[in-house]
């Protein structure tokens, strides 16, 4: 009984593992867009605010 709590304690912590790792790979990625996105919304504000402010000349 003992080796088969044992044995369901380590597949346990090995699934643990491998889905933690995977979590972190998407949060990864999610920060990366994130860095994408407020880049890309910042320039879209500027480019907003300079249509805006500076006109055709």
């Amino acid at each position: 009984m003992k080796k088969v709590s044992l044995g369901f304690f380590a597949v346990l912590v090995l699934s643990m593992l491998t889905s933690c790792e995977a979590v972190s790979t998407v949060f990864k990625a999610g920060m990366w867009w994130a860095f994408i996105l407020m880049f890309a919304g910042i320039a879209l504000i500027i480019w907003i605010l300079s249509k805006f402010m500076g006109g055709k000349k």
